[in-house]
């Protein structure tokens, strides 16, 4: 069962408020996949009497207090800091001691209408080939495997389409023959302009694959993309300019590694934080973003809450779609084996060659904050039921 709010926070506007403010309307001018009325329905249930709860009784003063289920979904900012600081306890095995890159690669925003009618195997796509250029550059550079964690991100910070995957990426990695640990320079992984020529032919072959196997469904916009030569034309005017790859200065050992994946691998389109105000009457929705056209300018942006979901639901993922990925060094299958050798060989080297002596960080079990009476502020709740969730079918329902 979802877990419960936290009696005592301060009160902030959610995403959860925006939907169930706006979700209504919005029902009745779009028409979107089942899917997305399933996370929409969950993200206004949020924290609601809809979800049921805990009943508490205070064993100060005695009064009761209703704590409201959270829904859990991995689309919803409320509920996803728990979820993130809980994978992060499973991942702090599998850190070695040393330096961690991270890179981005970004497809060109031409490609929008085509992600937007076959996310699932472009978002696919997108992975495959960014890693595969990844591991690709350790073998022939290397003679060696990387570690890679990849995570999908689609969205700019004004909820628009921006389509980019960012992959943390290990300095140095095991020899091919498994026999010793190569290193890599300490602030240097590899070319991005390289990196950038490589990943685009990859990636456009396998869109003209995809073509080919027929597993395109082309937008309105382009009619005739179904068309081979058409489709050839679009596609080497699609590669003719760089594609964007980005290496950011590598990472401070672990504990900065850890540091990272708690920003970026849970996060949502937008966080609660970021919401500032909710207009109701003129039905409108407030929140910050970055300007990196202004060096990262915060400015306020106001949508109608129409377009805001509209634009919200552009990042929902496929069902079952998994956003967060392993390669190489990292991948699942037989991960703990590879992780144990690369420990050994690590410890092998001579004290001036090993990348780091760093000690990879323990985690302490996460749990979330004590409960607190609302009405006499002392953390003395007292579990006396647990309410099911509500049949009764609430305002903001679409059906």
């Amino acid at each position: 069962m979802a877990g419960a709010s936290v009696a005592g926070q301060a009160k902030s506007l959610t995403l959860g408020e925006v939907v169930r403010a706006g979700l209504s309307g919005f029902a009745h001018t779009h028409r979107l996949p089942a899917h997305h009325w399933k996370v929409l329905r969950a993200i206004a249930a949020c924290h609601t009497p809809a979800l049921g709860g805990h009943q508490y009784r205070c064993a100060r003063c005695g009064a009761e207090h209703f704590v409201p289920h959270s829904c859990g979904n991995r689309h919803c900012p409320s509920c996803q800091k728990l979820n993130a600081a809980q994978w992060l306890e499973q991942q702090t095995e599998h850190l070695l001691p040393i330096p961690y890159f991270h890179v981005v690669f970004t497809l060109p925003h031409d490609l929008n209408g085509l992600i937007r009618h076959n996310q699932a195997r472009l978002y696919s796509l997108l992975f495959a080939t960014a890693t595969a250029t990844l591991l690709q550059f350790g073998r022939n550079n290397l003679k060696a495997t990387l570690g890679i964690t990849a995570v999908l991100h689609t969205w700019g910070q004004n909820l628009s389409d921006h389509y980019h995957l960012h992959c943390v990426v290990t300095g140095g990695g095991l020899a091919l023959d498994g026999q010793s640990w190569v290193p890599v320079r300490p602030r240097w992984l590899f070319p991005v302009r390289a990196l950038s020529v490589v990943f685009r032919a990859k990636f456009r072959d396998g869109l003209q694959q995809l073509f080919e196997d027929g597993q395109l469904q082309f937008p309105s916009s382009e009619p005739c993309l179904h068309r081979p030569a058409v489709f050839s034309r679009w596609l080497r005017h699609l590669c003719r300019p760089q594609w964007v790859v980005y290496t950011k200065r590598p990472f401070a050992g672990p504990q900065a590694v850890l540091g990272y994946l708690c920003r970026y691998t849970h996060r949502v389109a937008i966080t609660n934080s970021r919401l500032e105000a909710l207009d109701q009457q003129n039905g409108a929705v407030s929140f910050r973003y970055k300007d990196y056209a202004q060096k990262g300018r915060l400015r306020s942006m106001s949508l109608s809450l129409e377009e805001f979901l509209r634009r919200f639901c552009l990042h929902i993922l496929p069902p079952r779609f998994v956003k967060i990925r392993h390669y190489g060094l990292l991948a699942n299958r037989d991960r703990p084996a590879r992780i144990a050798r690369a420990r050994e060989l690590l410890a092998q080297l001579p004290p001036q060659a090993q990348p780091s002596t760093e000690v990879v960080p323990t985690l302490k079990p996460v749990e979330p904050p004590p409960l607190v009476c609302p009405h006499c502020g002392q953390r003395a709740l007292v579990l006396i039921a647990v309410i099911d969730r509500s049949a009764a079918p609430t305002t903001w329902d679409s059906s």
